[in-house]
């Protein structure tokens, strides 16, 4: 059930695509690219990807009339991606996922960028500064790291006797160490110790959860990152498999039998994706363009999932939820 109105920074969008006003005139197909870490079939790429075109469409940008797009799926594992989709000539190119921006802007400075999934825009060298990006990329920032530190408190605070904390993170994600880092900070205050386990595919995923699973009192973190995402499913089996509650990044996780998440809505930020695609192709630069950031977060939690896990789950925690699933 939904406890109240989940709000953005750019607040909900129309589900009708208008047809008057703001409808682009017929001329010269434009061309931009989107260039994705994820494959093509994953059912959140899908709901992604259609959330863009949505918010494309109600600008006036539709596939086949003025607008073409080249897609580039699952480009961690084709690297050679990068540099075929430079070489398409697009106007703009939607990134998706930090390895995929760090690619893309080794090998290009000029051709406008704007990306997504992206936690350290700053850190990572892709801009100079979230208000004033100043080079040939901006885009939407997912996470502060202080947020890593409200994952930690949410474990505790719906399993107390957790002492343990595997946090599963994709080695090749550069903000991984501060997400660590925060939760480092806080870690000692609530009693638990901190285990990073580095994981790539669903191998390394399945080993490095049951070998934690081997030690008492342990729960899981699970930083966003394509292995984490892509294998998801995995990771929610091992959870229930090894009696581990687990903090979430991101909603689907939870529908997908996961305990509980503290996350944005990603999906609306790829909707807003579709502004600034529009104002470059309008002839605005990146450069002017703010890297974004959600201004509002949302806990949902799985009651099933608890009440399998022989959780009781404080009052506190019920009532603040956005959603709960029963």
């Amino acid at each position: 059930m939904r406890r109240r109105e989940f709000i953005t920074l750019f607040g909900g969008a129309a589900t009708a695509w208008p047809l008057g006003a703001r409808a682009q005139p017929r001329g010269r197909m434009r061309r931009i690219g989107v260039l994705s870490s994820e494959p093509s079939d994953d059912p959140q790429s899908q709901a992604r990807n259609a959330a863009f075109l949505q918010g494309l469409g109600e600008l006036g940008w539709n596939v086949g009339r003025n607008l073409q797009i080249d897609y580039r799926w699952d480009a961690r594992s084709h690297p050679r991606y990068v540099t075929e989709m430079i070489a398409l000539a697009p106007e703009v190119i939607l990134a998706i996922g930090a390895s995929i921006v760090g690619l893309l802007l080794a090998a290009t400075r000029t051709v406008p960028v704007v990306f997504l999934q992206v936690t350290d825009a700053v850190g990572s060298g892709y801009v100079a500064s979230l208000a004033r990006p100043s080079g040939n990329a901006t885009g939407f920032a997912l996470f502060e790291f202080g947020i890593s530190a409200k994952w930690i408190e949410l474990l505790k605070e719906v399993a107390p006797s957790v002492s343990r904390a595997g946090v599963l993170r994709d080695p090749g994600n550069p903000a991984g160490m501060g997400q660590l880092g925060a939760m480092q900070s806080v870690a000692p205050s609530l009693g638990i110790e901190i285990s990073p386990l580095g994981v790539r595919d669903a191998d390394e995923i399945e080993h490095a959860v049951t070998a934690f699973a081997r030690g008492s009192n342990g729960g899981l973190i699970v930083l966003p990152g394509s292995p984490t995402v892509r294998h998801r499913k995995l990771i929610v089996t091992l959870a229930a498999r090894h009696k581990l509650p687990a903090v979430y990044p991101y909603r689907y996780y939870v529908t997908d039998g996961g305990l509980v998440c503290y996350g944005p809505d990603e999906i609306e930020q790829y909707r807003a994706a579709a502004g600034y695609v529009d104002r470059i192709l309008k002839g605005e630069k990146p450069a002017d363009l703010p890297v974004q950031a959600p201004t509002k977060y949302e806990t949902v939690l799985n009651l099933k999932t608890a009440k399998a896990l022989g959780l009781e789950v404080p009052a506190t925690v019920l009532t603040r939820a956005d959603e709960v699933i029963e």
